[in-house]
């Protein structure tokens, strides 16, 4: 299994055009490498590729990615997995309308909140829309196998409505051929039990690393940055402390972890870093925006 990391921040890339925050000054600057918003690539024989998410960068993500360029028989990009109904996880769709027949797998909530997005995207080129909870998995073109898992029941904020258990998935993936298993799981609210067994014989994790710890950014950056959002939301569970993924990484040192999903604030944007060096020190990695692996 080919895997790309087509971008590698959070909700507005980095850095954010309104923040003036120390990091996206310094990737202003040139200190510090940009990434876009979080999207990933993944082909079980490098000529059927599938998007896990949709960043309203996808454009510039599919054209920065040779594998990825259309040939004589048109995009090699099948379908499209989201997690969940975030904003910077399906706005890409739009971007991707003039494709015909892809095939977008979500939960039902992320499927029903999409609705007014999928009437239009029908009427310009049908799709296909299914289930990613279906009992049993599904298959992907390139001998991919795939199940979907509920990790997180909070709502995003634009939608109205109560919480369901389903509004956040992650994402199994095991290559049929090499045996290599994905973990792909960039929003996850709470570590359970349920993710300790998902975990379990996997190559890789793609974990969410939106922020670094719990509680309210450091008072220097929310004295610099336009941002309204500048504290640990409740859905990311952060990477640090005795409840953070770190520690509970530690449980399982089979699997390769890969840190994404970062705030413009977190501080793992910045190599130099003692969070860096505290998360690279446990055996995690914090990979730019491009980076490939196989599994």
């Amino acid at each position: 299994m080919r895997v790309v990391l087509l971008g590698t921040a959070a909700d507005g890339g980095f850095p954010q055009w309104n923040c003036a925050c120390a990091l996206c000054s310094a990737a202003r600057d040139g200190k510090l490498p940009a990434r876009t918003q979080e999207c990933v690539a993944i082909s079980g024989n490098s000529r059927d590729w599938w998007l896990l998410n949709a960043s309203p960068d996808v454009r510039s993500q599919l054209n920065a990615t040779p594998a990825l360029a259309p040939g004589p028989r048109g995009t090699p990009v099948r379908g499209v997995l989201l997690t969940d109904a975030e904003a910077d996880h399906v706005m890409g769709l739009a971007v991707l309308r003039d494709a015909p027949g892809l095939k977008v797998y979500a939960a039902p909530p992320v499927l029903a909140a999409l609705s007014p997005l999928r009437t239009l995207l029908d009427r310009h080129t049908p799709w296909e829309w299914s289930d990613s909870l279906t009992e049993g998995g599904f298959v992907l073109a390139g001998g991919l196998v795939v199940s979907a898992h509920a990790v997180g029941s909070r709502a995003p904020r634009r939608i109205a409505g109560a919480d369901d258990d389903r509004w956040t998935t992650a994402y199994r993936i095991e290559d049929l051929a090499s045996g290599g298993v994905l973990v792909y799981a960039p929003c996850l609210g709470r570590w359970t039990p349920a993710l300790d067994e998902l975990l379990t014989g996997a190559t890789c994790v793609l974990l969410d690393g939106t922020f670094y710890a719990a509680g309210a950014t450091d008072p220097g950056v929310r004295a610099s940055c336009g941002r309204k959002h500048v504290k640990h939301h409740p859905g990311h569970l952060p990477v640090a402390g005795a409840d953070g993924s770190l520690a509970a990484l530690a449980r399982h040192p089979g699997p390769r972890v890969v840190y994404t999903h970062l705030d413009s604030t977190n501080p793992l944007l910045d190599p130099a870093s003692d969070a860096c060096a505290s998360v690279t020190g446990a055996g995690a990695e914090i990979l730019p925006d491009g980076a490939e692996f196989v599994l």
